[in-house]
Order: C-alpha cells, then structure tokens, then sequence
C-alpha cells in the first residue's frame, strides 16, 4: 500500500471537539484510497488524547502522537509532518473551526498542480470570530504584508495543502506556522489560494490572545524579514552526476 496523503492536526486541550472532528476528516477523504489522520496532542491535560485513543477501533486510518510536555503548534505540526508518510500534507485546526469539507478543493489543487507548486493556502471567506479578534487579525495582516511583501490576507487559516517535501525544506523555529506562505515563497515555491468557509467554536476557548499574539508577532515579523535577506535565490534544479 502506497500513502499518498496524510492529515496532520495539532491539538492542545481539544477534548470535546477531537471526535467530532475526526469523523468528520473520515467523511470528507471517503473517495481517498490510502490516507492517514495524523493528531499531535501537545501535552494537553483535559484528556484529549484519551478521547482520540478511543476512536482507534473506529477509524482505523487514526494515528496518535502525544508531546510529554506543551511545546506550541509550530513543534506539533513539525511532529506530524515528520511523521507521516505521505507525499502531499494537509493541515487544519483541531478546535472544529476549520470545516474539513474544504479538504477535497485544497488537493484537488495541489495535486493538480506543477511541482513547483509547494502549497495551497485557504482563505477564510466569512470568519466567525468576534468582532475584536477579527479587528486585530486585519490590522495584523495589513502590518505584516507591509513588512513582507508576500501577497498573504489570511495566515491564520489553519486549512493549509502542501507537499512534504517542501515543507521539510523550509527553516524551522516556533511561529513558523504563520509564516509558511512567506517561507514558502522565500524557498522559490508558488502559493496558490482557495477560499473555504470558518465555523464558530462549539466548545472550549482559544489557546491565542490578542495581545500577547501580537507581542510575539513583531519579534517573529522581523526575523522571518531577516530571513528573506539572508538567502540568494528560491528553488533551483540539480542534477546528481
């Protein structure tokens, strides 16, 4: 059996929404011949990884990586990445916002793409948050195109296509999750964009402040600018002689 495509979601403190979430990934892949559900719990103390161990019986295409300790969804995805066997990767939120019917677009793209193409990016095309969180992501957006100059409106739609192989040529540090468009592009990669519908939250809360984002984001925003600085050139083809 050959794995083309694996899920990866990182979860933190997800109980209640991790079943409901996993059958709906089972729902939305039913045309899909080999596949894999890849959830990271990193470190969660609410039982989530009981919830999702649970479902094994289930939906056999589920496997369960767990962190010892938090270590942020940056390590978590990089976790699931490296750990999955598949060529093309998606990636969506484990707090059930993310709306998993999207999937088939975002792979339908990517596959259909050239191998340039290292990733499809959705874009949230009616965001159900409230109306302070949705404020300050706009400003955000708004500073951070200014900085970068990397054509992005919506990094933090966890909805995400990619190949494995470009994703592992990418420079890792923590936050880098909401930077892979500029890295991406940094690395000599196209980006491409689909649009794809956002749910409100049904249960817990956000892991994410406003402020306390925002205070990170500046020190993240000027080392990935560093990054664009320090490198001379995208992708370029090699030949092993």
């Amino acid at each position: 059996m050959t794995m083309t495509l694996s899920i990866v979601v990182p979860v933190k403190d997800e109980a209640p929404n991790v079943g409901v979430l996993a059958r709906e990934i089972t729902a939305a892949l039913v045309n899909e011949p080999h596949y894999e559900i890849i959830f990271v719990d990193d470190g969660s103390t609410d039982g989530t990884s009981l919830a999702l161990s649970q479902l094994k019986s289930e939906i056999p295409h589920l496997r369960i990586i767990r962190h010892a300790r938090n270590a942020g969804q940056s390590r978590a995805l990089r976790t699931g990445v490296n750990a999955a066997r598949g060529e093309f990767i998606a990636t969506l939120d484990g707090d059930g916002q993310n709306d998993p019917a999207d999937l088939p677009k975002l792979l339908a793209e990517i596959r259909d793409g050239s191998s340039d193409l290292g990733m499809i990016a959705g874009i949230r095309a009616k965001r159900r948050d409230n109306w302070t969180k949705r404020a300050a992501s706009q400003i955000a957006n708004r500073f951070r195109n200014w900085v970068l100059r990397d054509g992005a409106t919506d990094t933090g739609c966890g909805l995400k296509a990619f190949r494995r192989a470009a994703f592992l040529n990418l420079p890792y540090f923590d936050h880098m999750h909401r930077y892979l468009i500029t890295l991406m592009l940094r690395e000599g990669y196209r980006v491409g964009y689909v649009q794809v519908s956002h749910r409100p939250r049904l249960h817990g809360h956000s892991k994410y402040g406003v402020w306390d984002r925002a205070l990170v984001g500046i020190t993240d925003l000027l080392g990935v600018r560093w990054l664009q600085h320090r490198f001379r050139g995208g992708a370029f083809k090699t030949e092993e002689l």
